[in-house]
């Protein structure tokens, strides 16, 4: 099968990252992590509008009861989106309080309501980054020694959670019962020289777990037996994230980052494909 790839925003997103599709807005929303701005493209308009941000936002979760949980770059808060843009309700939960070094990374909700998100050292030199769990029963951390927590994506029947360290090359699987994981295991191991490291992820409705390849380039589906399944190649090579979007939940929406790639001219854009599977809508925190 060969995917028709377009560009569905042609910006240069620094560090684009966290895409989610909200239903309340028609809209995908991605941020730009290093270029401390939300940004929303409406698929039925063609537009895409961005907004600045005082703190650096990592990625958005629906929240139960309005608005979004944001996780910023030392801290979670829940967000409202409207025509003026963002607005910070109130603070969460602040895990990196006193830790200037460190700033938080990929999260998504699981079907339960948990949240699910990793933090790590802002210059990746050393492997101290944790991953947490936050519920109403507070914030716990569940694993250590992440370089770059990436993921994470938990499966539609809540009893797999997949979580990626990229340095290392490495998706892990983990059983998820109750809000605990268990069975830590390597699923995938990515080649730096023939893959480049595995960043963000989502899961198809059919199980398949689509990897996006910063500096290889594409993005992959693995069947749930770690088998890959196919590989959608892009016109940059930092690969940051992918999910699906539309009114179908058909369209694969993929960002990237142009951070020291001046010699790409469509890095940092965000990318559009109808890879013939439907995704999942977005797990909610509540």
């Amino acid at each position: 099968m060969t995917e028709t790839v377009h560009c569905a925003w042609p910006g240069r997103a620094q560090l684009g990252e966290g895409p989610l599709w909200s239903t309340e807005h028609q809209a995908l929303l991605f941020v730009d992590i290093r270029g401390s701005r939300l940004l929303a493209h409406f698929p039925a308009e063609g537009t895409t509008r961005d907004w600045p941000l005082e703190e650096a936002c990592c990625w958005l979760v629906p929240h139960a009861q309005g608005g979004f949980v944001a996780g910023l770059r030392s801290r979670l808060v829940r967000m409202t989106l409207n025509a003026d843009g963002p607005k910070i309700v109130e603070t969460l939960a602040a895990p990196l309080a006193g830790q200037p070094g460190q700033r938080l990374n990929d999260g998504k909700a699981d079907p339960s309501g948990r949240l699910w998100f990793g933090t790590m050292d802002d210059s990746e030199q050393e492997a101290n980054g944790c991953f947490y769990r936050f519920d109403r029963q507070g914030l716990s951390e569940v694993d250590s020694g992440y370089g770059v927590p990436n993921g994470p994506a938990i499966s539609a029947d809540g009893t797999t959670l997949y979580h990626t360290d990229s340095p290392a090359g490495t998706v892990y699987a983990f059983d998820l019962a109750a809000g605990r994981l268990a069975n830590k295991r390597a699923y995938l191991r990515f080649d730096p020289d023939n893959d480049g490291y595995p960043d963000g992820m989502t899961l198809d409705a059919e199980g398949g777990l689509w990897v996006a390849h910063w500096d290889g380039g594409r993005v992959s589906r693995f069947l749930p037996d770690g088998t890959l399944d196919r590989q959608i190649s892009l016109p940059a090579s930092r690969i940051t994230s992918c999910a699906f979007g539309g009114d179908d939940l058909a369209t694969l929406y993929i960002t990237t980052a142009s951070v020291d790639r001046d010699a790409e001219p469509q890095a940092g854009a965000l990318f559009a494909v109808r890879p013939g599977v439907v995704g999942q809508l977005p797990c909610v925190y509540a």
